[in-house]
């Protein structure tokens, strides 16, 4: 689809652990400071798209997760629609308000993307990752991941998938392993990853880490799953970020500060497929490129959803960045810091910015927005034109359940 939709106004909360911050607080946060950058008011909304993954299972908040947070601040009457999927929920939230302006449908809607991780009891939290599989096929991958684990020597790794930690990890760490195997990756390339995202996480006010990280302080953190130590994997977070959807005749009659044009926006669900032919990301990213016009040379900046950081090398040679296989030496390169070729995730990444995940897709789209409209202070990057958001979650059989691609463009 042709999308013919501006952003106008962005918002974010920072991320972190708001224990005693509530759904709603934290969702009003983020919508007030997108108003504000819009230059509109509440009234002014024609419609909303609410994406959030795991209230029902931490909060207990079901069914009207959007009109609760959005009611809360005084908005009703207007469409609401509740984004469910996975890790993707406020992507696809943004995707479906972008297409829903595109169509003439509405000419000013919220994308909100907010959520709550953090409980007292871990086992709340663990389990809003553990629905993100098919729970009737649960045990079978668990002793899969169990048996591979045992079999490379991955002893971290060989048991507590879902208990001590997000069992994703467990499936990052196998394809790490695969990986080192098949092309010679190293754990050091890995450990590059997370030091280079925590010096972006450290220029961004919003992150919810900012301490900078050498390698060797990568490397030297506890093992959570072989090859990945602490660092090297995603916290969990809460938080809230949101983006004012308009249309660009609708921007340009309300003087909308430097819209920034959506130029495409791809979703797509996994399907089963041989282990070495295109899966959601490259056929994301394929249509996501033909619809925009544009290809990987002529990106300015890059937010990939690195919830682990084996996840970011492999978001490198799914996007095109560099050809299959050498991810690891993409970022030996240096290339994909600041002050590189192509920086990817200067916001710092999932990794330090944290991943409340049903609201790290639009937060992507909040740090490129920024980026494009140069307002990123210490961590800008120069004549930032074109920016790309990738951004997946949950999994089954060997690829994502769900998975979007969005580039947006400098007005």
């Amino acid at each position: 689809m042709k999308f013919n939709a501006v952003i106008a106004g962005v918002g974010m909360t920072r991320f972190g652990k708001h224990l005693d911050t509530g759904l709603k607080a934290l969702g009003a946060e983020a919508i007030q400071a997108a108003l504000t950058d819009a230059g509109i008011e509440a009234a002014d909304l024609q419609a909303a798209f609410v994406g959030n993954a795991a209230a029902g299972l931490v909060t207990g908040q079901e069914c009207i997760r959007g009109q609760v947070i959005l009611r809360g601040i005084g908005i009703g009457r207007i469409p609401v629609v509740n984004v469910e999927n996975a890790c993707a929920s406020a992507s696809t939230a943004l995707n479906q308000a972008c297409a829903m302006v595109s169509a003439g449908f509405y000419d000013i809607v919220l994308a909100l993307g907010v959520e709550k991780l953090y409980h007292t009891d871990k086992r709340k939290s663990f389990a809003a990752f553990s629905g993100a599989v098919d729970v009737e096929l649960m045990a079978s991958l668990l002793e899969a991941l169990r048996q591979n684990a045992a079999a490379q020597g991955a002893e971290a790794a060989s048991g507590g998938a879902g208990e001590k930690r997000s069992m994703f990890m467990d499936i990052y760490a196998a394809a790490a392993r695969a990986h080192m195997q098949r092309y010679g990756t190293t754990v050091e390339q890995f450990a590059a990853v997370a030091s280079k995202n925590s010096y972006h996480g450290s220029l961004n006010p919003r992150a919810q880490f900012r301490e900078v990280l050498s390698v060797a302080d990568v490397l030297a953190a506890p093992m959570i799953a072989e090859p990945l130590t602490r660092p090297m994997c995603s916290p969990i977070g809460d938080g809230a970020a949101a983006v004012i959807v308009m249309s660009p005749k609708t921007a340009r009659a309300r003087g909308a500060r430097s819209p920034v044009r959506v130029l495409s926006s791809v979703l797509h669900s996994g399907w089963d497929h041989g282990m070495d032919e295109p899966g959601t990301v490259e056929v994301c990213a394929q249509e996501a490129y033909a619809e925009a016009g544009v290809g990987p040379t002529d990106l300015s900046v890059v937010e990939c959803h690195d919830a682990s950081a084996p996840a970011e090398l492999l978001a490198y040679e799914a996007l095109g960045l560099c050809a299959t296989g050498e991810s690891g030496r993409l970022i030996d390169s240096r290339q994909t810091q600041l002050g590189g070729r192509l920086p990817v995730n200067t916001s710092g990444g999932l990794l330090r910015k944290g991943h409340p995940v049903g609201a790290t897709g639009i937060a992507q789209i909040v740090e490129l927005t920024e980026q494009l409209q140069g307002r990123c202070g210490a961590r800008q990057v120069e004549g930032a034109r074109i920016g790309l958001a990738h951004n997946g979650g949950g999994a089954i059989g060997a690829d994502a359940a769900a998975m979007c691609v969005t580039i947006l463009q400098r007005a």
